[in-house]
């Protein structure tokens, strides 16, 4: 005997709603839709042409999409087609994977992806998931959506520039030496702009004309021979000039999208070429890419922030501006591995925003190391005699304070240095350990002010509290980039652009915070 089966008949139920269990993920994203602020879908209206779709239905199909990892707008739309879950959320609508594109793309979907993270976070608060002492920012880098061998390289972009402006400023002196055309204004000092090149191709072009119509005018075989021998010259500069007007506006544009990076792609003009870590053909390979710098605490993302720099330490200021300014108000404690110690950014932290660092530094950790403490000539161990300002080197010979220094870094952060230089290092017994000079006297430079900031991240890390939130730190941040990449499936962006990468990678990051909220929930 079997269970009846009737593919003829009407089946119940028709709310799809039954159909999902209990604690299905739809719920969750339905529940975290609707509690964003009606204002926030305003600029989604039109008042002309056919109704679009609701702009809520469509946030909570792409976020369904992402967490079964499906980034495509194909994959999406399939999933309304054969997905319980993404019916129920469609409400029997198909919207198809062009409607999809163009909504995940919207200027507009920012603030909606911004809401998703605040609401979120209200969400967590209230359910006393997260307690708010303390932010834990780490980075990862995503490859981009873009060809790895359509690369430009700002020190070639230079190099051709500066050779072309050689070229043509020789050719313009010798052009003026010679006669052929007149004097220019210069308007840019030490080279010629792209009018000015224009102007003499023009009067080259003169030039060949005259010649051209004084060949037209005479009958002398050899005379003619003789003129179109002169005009070949001109002609070429013609032809030469235009070239570089060409090559001196491509040069200008890459210059201009390059900024201050040192490369970008072709194909996406955002992404910076860096060195990934999934290095398959261990060569060292640099791929375009984006620098992805997230806040998390209880191991939910709280904000994010995308970077075209590789490194992090200059991504921490302005993701901290990012936070205030569009997220929540910063908790006490900023707690960060030691690519973000720098002195700029412990100066940020400590005296701008007023909150406590707990960021280590390069050598934090060697310096708790027996060896590195009972090493001699490590200068942090040297002797030091605050009354004469001097140090004390291995050999018992003094360093005596010379001078003070300033260094200014590429971002104009400023720093300051006191410079030593030992009395005396002839015959010492320990020079080659202690400095690689030849000849002149071991010098040290002291930035007091690192050193300070230095003693106090010690300080601070040797309390019993704030050492317990900077060891939390590798299990609450790093696991949500374990969980986008190998959960997920998150490895390679799906939109070319950073504005569009922001879209995508925020939408991939709550599809992570989703998942885990279900799953513990």
């Amino acid at each position: 005997m079997f269970k009846d089966y009737n593919m003829n008949q009407l089946v119940l139920p028709l709310d799809l709603e039954v159909k999902l269990q209990e604690n299905d993920i739809a719920f969750h994203i339905h529940h975290l839709v609707e509690t964003i602020p009606d204002e926030a879908f305003a600029s989604f209206l039109r008042h002309s042409g056919c109704p679009a779709y609701h702009p809520r239905m469509m946030l909570k199909l792409i976020l369904c999409g992402y967490t079964q990892s499906a980034f495509s707008g194909r994959k999406i739309e399939a999933l309304t087609k054969d997905s319980i879950r993404m019916m129920w959320l469609a409400q029997g609508y198909e919207p198809s994977y062009r409607t999809i594109n163009r909504f995940r793309i919207h200027p507009e979907m920012k603030t909606l992806i911004r809401q998703c993270f605040i609401q979120f976070r209200c969400q967590l608060v209230e359910e006393r998931l997260i307690d708010q002492e303390a932010i834990f920012i780490d980075g990862t880098k995503i490859e981009a959506n873009a060809n790895k061998f359509t690369f430009v390289w700002k020190k070639a972009i230079e190099k051709h520039h500066r050779r072309l402006i050689e070229q043509s400023n020789q050719l313009y002196n010798e052009l003026l030496n010679n006669k052929i055309i007149p004097e220019i204004a210069s308007e840019q000092d030490g080279q010629l702009s792209n009018e000015q090149l224009h102007e003499i191709a023009e009067k080259l072009e003169e030039v060949v004309e005259d010649y051209t119509q004084a060949i037209a005018h005479t009958e002398d075989v050899a005379e003619r021979k003789q003129l179109r021998r002169q005009r070949k010259t001109p002609k070429q500069m013609v032809k030469q000039v235009r070239e570089w007007i060409g090559r001196k506006q491509k040069y200008e544009k890459d210059l201009d999208i390059l900024g201050a990076r040192n490369s970008y792609s072709k194909t996406d003009h955002d992404a910076t070429f860096m060195r990934m870590k999934d290095d398959y053909m261990k060569n060292g390979q640099l791929k375009p890419g984006y620098n992805v710098q997230i806040a998390t605490e209880g191991q939910y993302t709280l904000a994010y922030g995308i970077f075209p720099n590789p490194t992090d330490t200059k991504t921490l200021i302005p993701f901290l501006h990012t936070i205030e300014e569009e997220y929540f108000e910063l908790p006490q404690h900023i707690v960060a591995d030691a690519g973000y110690g720098s002195e700029q950014n412990y100066d940020h932290i400590l005296t701008k925003i007023n909150r406590t660092p707990l960021l280590t530094y390069a050598h934090y950790l060697n310096e708790q190391k027996r060896r590195f403490k009972t090493d001699p000539f490590q200068t942090s161990n040297w002797e030091y005699d605050a009354e004469q300002d001097v140090y004390l080197c291995p050999n018992e010979k003094k360093l005596w304070f010379q001078r003070k220094v300033t260094r200014r870094d590429r971002s104009g952060f400023t720093r300051q240095f006191k410079l030593y230089e030992c009395e005396d290092c002839t015959g010492c017994p320990f020079r080659s350990t202690c400095t690689k000079a030849q000849e002149a006297n071991r010098t040290l430079m002291i930035n007091e002010t690192w050193e300070q900031q230095k003693a106090y991240v010690r300080e601070k890390l040797s309390e019993d509290k704030t050492n317990k939130l900077y060891r939390q730190r590798k299990i609450d941040v790093e696991p949500v980039f374990a969980f986008l990449k190998a959960n997920l499936g998150f490895t390679r962006f799906m939109l070319r652009g950073k504005s569009k990468a922001e879209h995508d990678i925020g939408l991939a990051l709550m599809a992570v915070n989703l998942r885990k909220y279900a799953v513990r929930t």
